[in-house]
């Protein structure tokens, strides 16, 4: 018996979580406008690398055993009817709904499209583009920016790569200096023109950008790893614009319910939790989330339960792979400096396999 409908919109790290976890106490439905699970984990290397073009798709169909997945669009929430309107006038009812639809982030970390033949196109586009590129440019030196420059380096050992960052040090959002000092040390040890301090824009020729000090710096391929943008403007088209933050993310209450609204939560990259919006962080909202919608669920039963608060990860490991058999993790160690771990500790971690293993287990297959 099943104790109400659940509506979860977006198929990401945290709406996969979040719908697995509920499927067996209640009526699950899963919205995604794409058709199968995107492992953006192992975007960037597919976008440089053929043999990894479709490693990132996983079906959904595995997913859920007694809920469903639909592929569609949602653009209208009816909060007083309790329904969410699709793009093809499915209406869904819920007695909870979950908004899960992440952020979007730059090329060639994006999931072009809504089917897997239209991603893989971009993904194979964006690896002959690579190959055979004389200059590319990757902006941005977080997480991101520092991993696709170490795939395109060793992808392209002949080409010459720059990476430009507007901060004076690599990795810094990490709160330590040695994380950064470490990838800088490997990408100019492979090569890698490393640019600091350098906030970069398009030039006014095509194929030429410019940093702040109006240094021109011309290249044939660019690359911008310069944050994400929360997936809510279909929510502010829809009428809910009060639910959003300057910033456009979903404000939340420390239940990790929406502001105001008992049965409308939203979890992972799109609301405003503060902590770096990485995958474990979106992991550990969704099992909150679940439980605390169980709750909801069941508040007139005989076992009732209290509601969690959700504790902000302040303190989250890191891995930032350099190519395959190598990299950096960062471990917080409590009441001193993170530790910052090498390649081996790296490799197993997440470089070799970027963790394709764990999340098709988590969609139902078995590890290729």
């Amino acid at each position: 018996m099943f104790d109400g409908d659940v509506v979860v919109i977006g198929g990401g790290y945290a709406g996969v979580r979040l719908a697995k976890r509920l499927d067996g106490t209640a009526r699950v439905t899963l919205v995604d406008r794409k058709e199968v699970f995107f492992h953006r984990v192992a975007s960037l290397r597919a976008g440089v690398r053929p043999e990894w073009t479709h490693t990132p798709f996983i079906p959904y169909d595995r997913l859920l055993h007694h809920g469903r997945v639909v592929a569609g669009k949602a653009v209208r929430i009816d909060t007083a009817e309790r329904q969410v309107a699709l793009a093809t006038g499915e209406r869904l009812p819920y007695d909870v709904l979950v908004i899960a639809t992440g952020a979007d982030y730059p090329e060639p970390a994006r999931f072009s499209g809504t089917t897997t033949e239209e991603a893989a196109k971009s993904f194979a586009e964006h690896q002959r583009n690579i190959a055979t590129a004389e200059h590319v440019l990757v902006v941005g030196g977080g997480p991101g920016g520092v991993e696709l420059s170490a795939e395109i380096r060793l992808a392209r050992p002949d080409a010459r790569v720059t990476l430009a960052h507007s901060g004076p040090a690599l990795l810094h959002s990490t709160g330590s200096e040695r994380p950064g000092r470490k990838a800088l040390a490997w990408l100019e040890s492979h090569d890698v023109e490393v640019r600091l301090d350098s906030f970069m824009s398009p030039g006014n020729d095509f194929g030429t950008y410019r940093d702040a000090r109006g240094t021109v710096i011309e290249a044939d391929l660019s690359f911008w790893a310069t944050g994400t943008t929360p997936n809510t403007l279909w929510l502010r088209l829809a009428g809910h614009g009060d639910w959003l933050n300057g910033t456009g993310h979903v404000k939340v209450d420390r239940t990790l319910r929406v502001e105001g609204k008992l049965d409308v939560f939203a979890v992972g990259d799109v609301n405003d939790v503060s902590e770096l919006k990485i995958t474990p962080a979106a992991l550990a909202q969704a099992d909150l989330a679940a439980h605390n919608i169980r709750a909801y669920l069941q508040s007139s039963g005989r076992h009732r339960k209290e509601p969690r608060l959700y504790r902000q990860m302040h303190r989250t490991p890191l891995i930032v792979p350099f190519g395959p058999a190598d990299g950096l993790t960062v471990l917080p160690v409590p009441g001193g400096e993170s530790a910052v771990l090498g390649s081996r500790t790296t490799t197993l971690a997440k470089a070799k396999t970027l963790m394709t293993p764990y999340m098709r287990r988590q969609l139902g297959y078995a590890a290729p």
